[in-house]
């Protein structure tokens, strides 16, 4: 039988890394492509901040094609939801049944989901679902995947988490009223090195700024980026980047 065709609902965090590994892992998926919503004249994926140079260089380095869902600044969410319906409907026309998700418990955004996706008759695939996500964490971490917080929110965490590496210390230092994965909201992250990537992205961080009551750490690709060497030499480089 030809494996089933899946769509990624892709964020550039490490959610979405872990629930692209678990899929990648069964034969009988096949992912078609990672979908992400980019805003428009900001050029930056949506929320977390990221610049889209580097989503762009992300997707090349795990092998898989990406879609931009291209929204305004400022966007409603009626908005965001029509321009994804109607690239949802053009894989389902190409057999796309199913968009896999990198949610962990919030049943509201779970159920909000599957509602839009039965309304033209496709589903959700949430592989990550109700696992622990402490463990998810320090998974993560043992995996081999590196990634940093580009995004905070203060009303939950302090500012200065933003901009540091998603390691054990950041664990360890995360205040008790937070998830260890930011599924409230409390943080997001950008990957750049793991065992989905066939490459690893060398990443300097710039300025860390507050825009519209969020502080954003502002990553940018070095000469040395998308290296094909061993992590250890890549973790030397990274950290000289700093």
């Amino acid at each position: 039988m030809k494996p089933e065709k899946l769509l990624m609902c892709w964020s550039g965090g490490k959610d979405s890394s872990l629930a692209l590994q678990a899929v990648l892992k069964d034969p009988s998926f096949q992912v078609e492509a990672l979908l992400t919503t980019v805003t428009e004249d900001y050029e930056r994926i949506s929320m977390h901040g990221v610049r889209r140079e580097l989503l762009l260089e992300q997707a090349k380095a795990i092998g898989r094609p990406l879609e931009e869902i291209r929204i305004p600044i400022g966007a409603s969410n009626a908005v965001y939801e029509l321009r994804m319906k109607e690239r949802l409907l053009r894989h389902k026309a190409n057999g796309v049944s199913r968009v896999i998700f990198g949610d962990l418990f919030l049943q509201n955004i779970r159920q909000c989901r599957e509602t839009r996706l039965a309304e033209i008759g496709m589903k959700g695939l949430f592989p990550l679902w109700h696992q622990d996500t402490r463990k998810l964490a320090e998974d993560f971490i043992a995996a081999g995947f590196r990634a940093y917080i580009v995004c905070v929110d203060p009303k939950q965490i302090d500012p200065s988490f933003c901009g540091r590496a998603f390691d054990h210390a950041f664990l360890r230092d995360l205040p008790t009223s937070a998830d260890p994965c930011g599924e409230n909201g409390e943080f997001h992250t950008f990957v750049y090195e793991g065992p989905i990537f066939q490459k690893a992205l060398a990443l300097n961080k710039g300025e860390i700024v507050n825009r519209d009551g969020f502080w954003f750490c502002d990553l940018v690709l070095s000469a040395a980026s998308l290296l094909n060497i061993n992590p250890a030499r890549a973790n030397r480089l990274t950290k000289a980047a700093q």
